[in-house]
């Protein structure tokens, strides 16, 4: 699926991360969100590749790559960590500074890492994705309904675990199958991947710690953060899709102009969800012009 990309393992301080490279130019990292790895950049990484040294990485805890146990606070899986990771493994690839877009939970670690490690990244695309400072601050029914599964993934171990791992296939085209669509828009190899790894219970227990850390240790972060004035100032992308819940339930340039100084652009695409599947050759096309 992505041919003339070299995939390795690159060890960093708290895991050891699954890191898919190609291409040639300045340095692109890609960081994929819940509940998916590398594979779903395949549409768009060979396009991009033309013109950057694109990495992909699958995230702790996803993918192939390393589940840390998580710790009593669930902090293994903060998103302080997981952007240290992907700071460690552009390091080792030799990129001091680089370009990074994330969408979903990628989105997010994108969001610690320009807040924590400003220094690294030259510009920021965060993809459909509002600060969970803000959603947590302002729980709406219709948020908390379509969102479902933030609520259910924190829930105390093992309920989400048990309750998912009986039949991990299901869950995964469930929570996926956001419009009318379902899962039709996305690569076969690729869905079949995604589901390959959610049937390990190791992948599970790390995604409910994800969200665990998100309503915990993170939270409390981004509230230190917001009430001390910090701020992203890396030029920035912000994207959405426009059928989706953050293009037909807030005001993304809104809720962002709250958390980032220096956005550089607003722009939809014609998707749900999951841009870069559903909507690849728009995605391309936004990602391109705003790294290029």
């Amino acid at each position: 699926m992505l041919e003339n990309f070299k995939k390795t393992t690159i060890k960093t301080r708290g895991a050891e991360i699954v890191t898919v490279t190609g291409g040639d130019g300045p340095p692109l990292l890609l960081m994929h969100g819940n509940p998916f790895n590398h594979l779903s950049w395949h549409k768009i990484a060979p396009r991009l590749a033309e013109e950057f040294t694109v990495v992909l990485t699958d995230l702790r805890g996803y993918g192939d790559s390393s589940k840390p146990p998580g710790g009593g606070d669930h902090s293994d899986y903060s998103f302080r960590n997981m952007a240290l990771d992907q700071v460690e493994v552009m390091k080792r690839l030799g990129f001091e500074r680089f370009n990074a877009a994330g969408h979903d939970r990628g989105a997010r670690v994108l969001h610690r890492m320009c807040l924590d490690h400003p220094e690294t990244v030259t510009k920021a695309a965060f993809m459909d994705m509002l600060p969970q400072h803000h959603l947590l601050n302002n729980v709406t029914r219709q948020w908390g309904k379509f969102s479902w599964h933030w609520f259910f993934m924190i829930q105390e171990y093992p309920t989400p675990e048990r309750m998912m791992g009986a039949d991990p296939e299901f869950f995964i085209r469930r929570k996926l199958s956001k419009t009318d669509q379902g899962t039709a828009f996305f690569g076969p190899e690729a869905l079949q991947d995604y589901i390959r790894c959610i049937k390990n219970p190791d992948v599970i227990h790390a995604m409910c710690e994800d969200y665990r850390a998100t309503f915990g240790v993170d939270l409390e972060m981004d509230t230190h953060d917001f009430e001390s004035g910090r701020r992203v100032d890396t030029p920035s992308l912000i994207l959405w899709g426009a059928k989706g819940g953050v293009g037909r339930n807030h005001d993304a340039a809104q809720v962002w102009s709250r958390y980032a100084t220096n956005i550089v652009h607003t722009a939809t695409v014609p998707s749900g969800h999951y841009l870069q599947e559903e909507c690849p050759d728009e995605t391309y096309a936004e990602l391109r012009n705003f790294f290029k």
